[in-house]
């Protein structure tokens, strides 16, 4: 009894075994036929036929790559893997973007609360501009008095002192406005953007959001 039943244990797992083996098929360079129950090394560079006991075609094994082909695959790999979060990528910053931003009230008063603290610090330079303007005047009648002569080393020294804070003012004054025109040129590539996603445009669909362009460098003083 005991026999039979591992007889039939044996047969069944034969039988499960022919089912899911398979027969490897190809034609080599030469034009023949090969067979084996294992990959063909002579068709390693040629497409294989994985088949079934029956002969229907299991799968389609392809030809083994090169070490080129292998790291070109690799390389397209790579980039459709960065290709797919950067798709990704531009789908959660369009999403985060109209969640921000639900109409074009809620991107104004965002960009004017950017701008605001920016015009004060041009504002509070102007004022300070203003100011050394009015410590300069009384140091300059000084200098008028002394006219053909050396002034004093004191004087000099007031003067270059007000010369130097007024050139950092101005610089700063300049680097304000080129933040004014950036965050102006930032906000505008949004509402571009805003735009076309309120009017139904799916997220992601236009790529990354472009960058905005940099203020045109200024020319110097007396160029």
């Amino acid at each position: 009894m005991r026999t039979w039943r591992c007889l039939a244990v044996l047969a069944g797992l034969v039988a499960a075994s022919s089912a899911h083996a398979a027969i490897y098929s190809c034609v080599d360079g030469n034009g023949r036929r090969l067979t084996s129950d294992r990959p063909i090394v002579e068709c390693a560079t040629r497409e294989q036929r994985m088949l079934n006991t029956d002969g229907s075609v299991r799968q389609i094994v392809p030809p083994t790559m090169t070490a080129d082909e292998r790291a070109e695959a690799e390389a397209k790999e790579r980039q459709a893997a960065a290709d797919r979060v950067a798709q990704q990528d531009a789908i959660r910053r369009d999403r985060n973007l109209v969640n921000r931003f639900p109409n074009d009230a809620a991107h104004m008063k965002a960009r004017e609360a950017a701008l605001d603290d920016v015009r004060k610090g041009v504002a509070f330079s102007q004022g300070r501009l203003a100011e050394l303007e009015r410590e300069r005047k009384p140091l300059i009648d000084e200098q008028e008095f002394y006219k053909g002569k050396k002034p004093p080393a004191k004087l000099r020294q007031q003067l270059d002192a007000n010369d130097a804070a007024v050139a950092a003012q101005k610089s700063l004054v300049q680097n304000q406005e080129d933040e004014i025109v950036r965050i102006n040129n930032l906000y505008d590539v949004e509402l571009e953007r805003l735009k076309k996603l309120w009017a139904g445009a799916s997220p992601g669909s236009m790529g990354a959001l472009p960058a905005a362009s940099a203020p045109a460098p200024r020319k110097a003083a007396g160029k």
